[in-house]
């Protein structure tokens, strides 16, 4: 892992959008919150996505320490993806920035144009989606 860390930023805050940044981290991540989950059941979870950029997805969250990945010495293999407890500390940070493009939304006139937030909003409790 310490090739990975010499291609982070120095500055903290800088850091974590590097390691948090992509498209679909955030959406993945939410999902293996509530347990691990198979690469096929996150596709369906989540149809928009390439198997490849999903692949890409978790090998780079693997590196940076937020998911784990487990395979299962079966006939025909088994790998699952879980999230590390690295991992499961972004979940208030996931919450606060949902909370905030909400926020920003609103003051540019913008609600309109939201998708629904895949974080629970303040004050709900998060409802484990199998």
């Amino acid at each position: 892992m310490a090739h990975v860390v010499k291609q982070l930023p120095v500055l903290p805050a800088e850091r974590a959008l590097k390691v948090i940044a992509g498209r679909w981290k955030a959406i993945v991540l939410y999902h293996l919150f509530s347990g691990p989950h198979r690469l096929s059941a996150l596709q369906r979870l989540m149809p928009e996505i390439s198997q490849k950029v999903l692949i890409q997805q978790l090998k780079e969250m693997e590196e940076h320490g937020l998911v784990h990945r487990e395979v299962y010495r079966e006939v025909p293999p088994r790998v699952e993806y879980t999230a590390t407890r690295l991992g499961l500390s972004l979940e208030p940070v996931l919450l606060a920035l949902c909370e905030w493009g909400r926020m920003h939304a609103m003051e540019l006139d913008e609600l309109d144009r939201l998708a629904v937030c895949p974080l629970p909003s303040v004050g709900e409790k998060h409802v484990p989606v199998r």
